[in-house]
């Protein structure tokens, strides 16, 4: 194995309800943590929802109301889970855009604090795209030779991400063998987001700002001084928990500098 770890880096997989950042559960989810030595830990569980799965969903990943109606809520097993994940690195298919939000909205809602500014966050899917620009299934085979068999169940899709990392590793000389170059390669992408919809990014000077709507492009300081009002619809509309969480934060600096 090429690629070489300071502390644990866990790969994360979620089945969902669907693909609503904000209303969307998890149904399932799979971590493996791989640890420095090379030695890899595996957490998968299912989760009942609270809420109905939606045919679609189910078509997918094949869980229905009546497979998880027995299982564990989140809010039974948060603190599992974060324990597992503890101080890793974080990896996955496509993570920044959909399984790391939705799975802080999850924490959240519980009222547990899963911090992610120390950690680095390496998507496989960004490797991929720039390098190859294909979906899962195509990168296994193209990168592993392999069928993934029993594709759409989380331990499966996240035990392909892991092979498929390695892979990459070993195939492409100039993206780094360890977790800060590849963190460098994908761009840091995390750096420029404030939360993790992408509602609230920093500009090339760093600053906050909006970026959807009206007021798309301004300072989130400016906006908070001209229109105090667009806080209170933000945290009142269908955004985020995390979304508002960053939001609230940034308004409290705003005003303790001014005082």
């Amino acid at each position: 194995m090429n690629l070489t770890l300071t502390r644990p880096l866990a790969f994360i997989d979620l089945e969902t309800t669907g693909l609503n950042i904000s209303t969307d559960r998890i149904v399932e989810i799979s971590v493996l943590k791989l640890l420095p030595d090379g030695v890899k830990e595996v957490f998968t569980m299912v989760i009942n929802p609270e809420i109905p799965i939606p045919k679609q969903a189910s078509d997918i990943h094949g869980f229905k109301d009546e497979d998880v109606k027995d299982a564990p809520t989140f809010a039974k097993v948060g603190k599992n889970i974060l324990q597992f994940i503890g101080n890793a690195d974080l990896s996955g298919y496509n993570i920044v855009k959909f399984d790391l939000p939705l799975l802080v909205e999850e924490f959240l809602r519980v009222g547990i604090d899963f911090p992610i500014e120390s950690r680095k966050v390496i998507d496989v899917q960004h490797i991929f795209h720039k390098m190859e620009k294909r979906d899962l299934a195509a990168a296994y085979k193209f990168y592993c030779n392999r069928e993934i068999v029993n594709q759409h169940s989380a331990e499966a899709d996240i035990t392909a991400t892991y092979e498929i990392l390695l892979a990459q590793v070993d195939k492409y000389n100039n993206i780094g063998k360890n977790i800060d170059e590849l963190y460098d390669f994908t761009g840091r992408q995390m750096e420029t987001l404030v939360d993790l919809a992408s509602r609230l990014v920093k500009d090339d000077k760093g600053i906050p700002v909006f970026n959807f709507g009206k007021y798309k492009g301004r300072s989130v300081f400016e906006i908070f001084e001209k229109d105090p009002s667009y806080y209170s619809w933000m945290m009142k509309g269908d955004f985020p928990l995390y979304t508002k969480k960053k939001l609230t934060e940034l308004i409290l600096k705003w005003k303790q500098e001014k005082a």
